[in-house]
């Protein structure tokens, strides 16, 4: 197969692949964790909550996050890593179950009918809040899509992952199960 008919989504699957094989992911020189798609690192907040809405109106708070570890994905529609990453998420949220671990998507400055299109047209049950102006996105230094920003148990933040995740892995369930036990 000439090398230019080889797809991005295929060189990441086989990277993927290989890091759920065994393979370590590098430390960047005080940077965080690699992979072949996303970057790992440190998220000190602050988590300023404003009450953000969902696609069934419902206001979320920060009380609501209290006492599991929580996932803050935010993402678009227009986004293919997004679109990628999406089921991966609703897999891992699935199997933690929301006592556990809560995974919260954050849509990025679109519709709200937009928004709901996108989780019925996939098949996703997961909160879908609204950033329809994007700013709390900026508030938390959001600048690529998807970035995951994680909360531990505890309600501290933990890490920014930036960039699509196979949420499935065993790299990314080592994060998660870090979430747990703090």
């Amino acid at each position: 197969m000439p090398a230019d008919s080889i797809s991005r989504r295929s060189l990441l699957a086989a990277a993927f692949a290989a890091t759920a094989a065994g393979a370590v992911l590098p430390q960047a020189r005080g940077q965080g964790l690699t992979g072949p798609a996303y970057e790992v690192t440190p998220w000190a907040g602050p988590v300023a909550w404003t009450g953000l809405i969902d696609i069934t109106g419902k206001t979320w708070q920060l009380a609501d996050l209290q006492g599991r570890a929580v996932m803050l994905n935010f993402w678009a529609s227009w986004c293919e890593p997004c679109r990628a990453e999406m089921p991966t998420l609703q897999q891992v949220a699935d199997l933690y179950g929301p006592e556990k671990l809560l995974v919260l998507t954050i849509n990025f400055k679109e519709s709200a009918a937009r928004a709901l299109q996108f989780a019925k047209t996939t098949g996703v049950s997961l909160p879908v809040l609204l950033d329809s102006t994007g700013t709390v996105a900026a508030r938390w230094g959001v600048k690529v899509f998807p970035t995951t920003l994680t909360l531990d148990a505890r309600g501290r933040p933990r890490q920014r992952i930036k960039g699509e995740v196979d949420w499935t892995s065993g790299a990314a369930g080592k994060l998660i199960d870090a979430l747990q036990k703090t």
